[in-house]
């Protein structure tokens, strides 16, 4: 069953009256007349809200607890996937996945942040916020993929790199530096896919690619609206406010250049048809990636590099 955002609201009503027609409808054409008429405003008014979501809208949208996460992905679009844990420094993250896989017929070593599902999966992948550990852990298989000559495919999906005290007592801005580096530093193909939340450090430690792909109703941010407003309005009640001075859309990045295309969303959302989200996703990888294996380590390295010094150029 959907569950609905604060913003839905006159979407679940209508719904809510279509689903207890349908169950006293029995024969009565009359009633099922009025079920098809009740639909189609449904169906029109969820089109209408979805083409004009305002960017804190699309904050709650990237959040929604039914959205496609990191093992959907995973399971849909890796064959063969071998997961390979810890970082040789410390220990295991959960909330960084990755390994060795197939994907469109080619291995490659693929990389994602993973939120959880439910109480018990967010408890033991950190909601998605990576410590330091998770991030050497990136290192070490972007490290690993280099050596083998195999492409980089990383799934960003977190609200931000965990901000505990242990993470900071081991080195957390050392560690998203240090991955920032290798992700600037490997010879091999390297493209990301902002799934949902692309929060702060945390996301960009996994996403300075040849190539960035962002869904349509995902977010990526220095910090989040709630963050922001604390810190400029001293009231996180101003989240939406911020949400729309960050310039967080995939549209309005699409356009300073920050990513580099857009993957369309089913009307609704991803969360509503994952099928179609998971088909679509794979088709753009396929036509994203195809382009790099075609350039040689250097030109990969050069490319990338020149991209991220040239950001922020476009649209000033």
């Amino acid at each position: 069953m959907t569950k609905f955002l604060d913003f839905e609201k006159p979407i679940a009503d209508l719904e809510g009256k279509i689903e207890e027609l349908r169950h006293i409808s029995g024969r009565d054409l009359n009633i099922v007349d009025e079920v098809a008429r009740l639909q189609n405003k449904a169906d029109r008014l969820l089109r209408q809200t979805y083409q004009n979501l305002t960017p804190w809208q699309k904050v709650q949208v990237a959040r929604h607890p039914d959205r496609p996460k990191f093992f959907d992905y995973l399971d849909s679009l890796v064959d063969d996937f071998m997961p390979l844990s810890g970082d040789r420094l410390f220990g295991e993250d959960c909330a960084i996945i990755g390994g060795f896989g197939r994907l469109l017929g080619r291995s490659v070593m693929v990389i994602g942040q993973q939120k959880g599902h439910d109480t018990e999966t967010r408890i033991k992948h950190n909601f998605g916020m990576p410590k330091p550990e998770g991030y050497r852990k990136a290192q070490r298989l972007m490290r690993l993929a280099d050596r083998f000559n195999l492409p980089v495919i990383t799934f960003v999906d977190t609200a931000g790199a965990f901000p505990g005290i242990e993470a900071e007592e081991r080195g957390q801005a050392e560690a998203i530096a240090s991955c920032i580096h290798v992700c600037l530093d490997i010879k091999v193909p390297l493209l990301s896919v902002v799934i949902g939340e692309g929060g702060s450090g945390g996301a960009i430690a996994i996403a300075a690619a040849n190539t960035v792909l962002m869904l349509e109703h995902a977010v990526y941010s220095v910090i989040s609206p709630e963050g922001c407003a604390s810190i400029l309005w001293r009231s996180a009640t101003k989240a939406p406010e911020a949400a729309e001075a960050q310039k967080l859309t995939a549209q309005d990045l699409l356009q300073l250049g920050v990513i580099d295309k857009i993957i369309a969303e089913p009307v609704g959302g991803a969360h509503r048809h994952k099928t179609a989200i998971l088909r679509q996703v794979k088709e753009t990888i396929e036509g994203a990636l195809v382009p790099l294996l075609t350039l040689d380590g250097a030109q990969l390295l050069k490319d990338r590099r020149e991209k991220f010094v040239k950001m922020g150029q476009k649209g000033l």
